[in-house]
């Protein structure tokens, strides 16, 4: 196996300690976010990086989840600062959100180039206001802020279902899109081994069960 090869297989430092920053605050467990957070600045992740993730929380595991979580990054923040530490802040949108039609047809765009062809089905037909909702918001408002690539969002989106019972099958459709964004098969394993080592065995197993079902798909189940 190459250099190249290789890393195409591994995540980096910063990759890896999205997993359980992502899966500890979607499982409310704010004792332990508290020591991945520390970990994840350790580890280089920008004090903006984890703000978007911990934002971008409510759409998969709701406000109370999601506002939990950044009030324990205030206070972890806080706490560093009073031992001399200083995060790098991290960098601001290169862009303004668009708005209106134009917000619908970028969160469109982005959520066909993430699922790989255009999302539709008789739920969307039954429900279109979520339809709109996911387009405009999910797939508009926070993906097209570029601060963090869409590779970190699909990983901590990941880790965040991989501790949500009962959301197999948008956590396998997340494994689909986080393929669709550059990260290999092998990255997403080791994602799973973060999960199991260092977050909750019972996430890392619907993790690997969701995971195989989406390579099957591709493979044709062979």
């Amino acid at each position: 196996m190459t250099a190249a090869q290789a890393a195409s297989e591994t995540l980096s430092a910063q990759q890896q300690a999205i997993v359980p920053i992502g899966a500890f605050a979607a499982a409310g467990d704010i004792g332990k976010l508290n020591a991945a957070l520390n970990q994840g600045l350790d580890a280089g992740l920008t004090v903006g990086d984890i703000k978007e993730i911990l934002v971008q929380l409510y759409a998969y595991a709701g406000f109370p989840r999601s506002l939990n979580a950044l009030g324990a990054l205030m206070k972890v923040l806080d706490s560093r600062k009073q031992r001399g530490i200083r995060d790098a802040p991290g960098r601001e949108p290169s862009h303004a959100t668009p708005k209106g039609d134009a917000l619908l047809a970028a969160g469109t765009a982005n959520q066909t180039k993430l699922a790989g062809a255009p999302v539709k089905g008789p739920l969307f037909e039954f429900a279109p206001a979520i339809d709109e909702y996911l387009k405009t918001h999910l797939f508009g408002d926070i993906f097209e802020r570029d601060n963090l690539d869409w590779q970190s969002r699909e990983l901590a989106t990941v880790s965040m279902l991989s501790a949500l019972p009962g959301a197999e099958s948008q956590l396998q459709s997340h494994f689909g899109i986080s393929l669709n964004t550059g990260l290999s098969a092998g990255q997403l394993r080791q994602l799973i081994r973060v999960l199991d080592d260092r977050v909750d065995a019972g996430f890392a197993r619907r993790a690997s069960e969701a995971l195989d079902r989406q390579l099957a798909s591709r493979s044709g189940g062979k």
